[in-house]
């Protein structure tokens, strides 16, 4: 990733982006114009999700024009004691339903949950509610009990467990229950012994979702991806933004933390570094990594991203192509939105199955993350 700078910084006379605004969603209008779905925080840490058309000059995004909010925590399960907000959107863009898909997190009564919303144009934005996680015999717990976070939607059907054709999210539950029930402490699935948090996936037939385009907020058949396992993932990893299909399988961006986090989800007091990281999953499987970057692609290093709400923080949740070129957007340091190109990676992928079939491993003259030869 090749940072471009500052794609958008708060608007100081605007009371709704007081505190920041950060970790966008991104998608086209009809007539095919590019927008971002900033996160924009307000005093209070109240959350809300706006809308900005993205200025491209000479190819380069460079800019944006506020076009105002599209969704704000006007819901109760949106909303608790202490905070409310409508936070860190993901929108995956799904042709077979002809419809943008928003996975977002629901700051509401008992934390972070996750909540689905489509629109068609980016502008109205319809709820589909917050998610229910299907009961899984074997797993020996219920996923509605955690917080989650990090949820994204392939933009295409992918094979489900039994080989039907599903739409699957992607997501990161959190197995710490202290931090909703003092004293509760972490309860682990079962097969599952790092307590860290790591991506899942699950899946909803695509059946179901063409009967009624609300099933996508009941997904089951829930697995691991993948959990911590580099040095710039020590603390937990979570999805960015959503995958990109590339000839060697899915394209992962996601993002790493090591350092220190409190109980409870303040996070002005920890002390933690973001940076972010790529993996690649099998397109017959997408539960099944194929290869992964062992060093971060992109870390905290200007003024900018070592600096603001939360300190040294780079965290992507975007990618858009423009004139054939990739761009991903981030967050940066809790407070602007930063662009940076994606280049293709040619160092520092591992591979993570030695064993799979001839003919699934990259390519020795192609990256595991080929999506741009710039």
């Amino acid at each position: 990733m090749t940072r471009l700078g500052v794609l958008m910084a708060p608007d100081t006379g605007d009371p709704f982006e007081a505190g920041g605004v950060l970790n966008p969603a991104s998608g086209r209008t009809p007539d095919g114009t590019l927008h971002l779905l900033p996160r924009l925080v307000a005093a209070g840490n109240v959350s809300r999700i706006g809308l900005a058309e993205v200025e491209i000059r000479d190819g380069v995004p460079v800019g944006v024009h506020r076009r105002g909010v599209v969704l704000a925590p006007d819901e109760g399960w949106e909303r608790g004691r202490a905070s409310a907000g409508v936070e860190d959107p993901r929108t995956t863009w799904v042709p077979s339903l002809g419809q943008h898909v928003m996975t977002y997190v629901a700051f509401g009564p008992l934390g972070p949950r996750l909540a689905l919303a489509v629109s068609a144009d980016l502008t109205h934005w319809r709820r589909l509610g917050p998610v229910q996680f299907g009961y899984q015999p074997g797993l020996d717990t219920d996923l509605n009990l955690f917080p989650n976070k990090d949820a994204v939607f392939f933009p295409e059907p992918v094979p489900g467990p039994g080989g039907e054709p599903c739409y699957a999210m992607l997501h990161r539950p959190m197995w710490d229950l202290g931090w909703v029930r003092p004293g509760e402490g972490v309860h682990l699935p079962a097969g599952i012994t790092d307590e860290r948090p790591g991506i899942w996936i699950s899946y909803l037939p695509v059946a179901e979702v063409a009967a009624d385009i609300t099933a996508l907020v009941r997904p089951r058949d829930h697995r691991c991806v993948a959990t911590p396992r580099y040095p710039y993932e020590k603390v937990k990893i979570g999805a960015g933004p959503p995958p990109l299909r590339v000839p060697e399988g899915w394209l992962l961006l996601h993002h790493g933390a090591v350092g220190y986090v409190p109980p409870g989800w303040d996070p002005t007091g920890q002390d933690v570094t973001y940076a972010a990281g790529a993996m690649i999953l099998d397109p017959a499987d997408p539960a099944r990594v194929l290869s992964r970057t062992a060093e971060p692609i992109l870390v905290p290093e200007t003024a900018d991203e070592r600096s603001g709400t939360v300190p040294k923080v780079v965290f992507p949740t975007a990618i858009e192509q423009v004139d054939g070129v990739h761009y991903v957007f981030y967050g940066m340091a809790d407070t602007k939105i930063g662009v940076a190109r994606l280049d293709r990676i040619t160092e520092g992928v591992r591979d993570e199955a030695p064993n799979r079939p001839a003919g699934q491993r990259p390519r020795p003259d192609s990256s595991a993350a080929d999506v741009h030869r710039g």
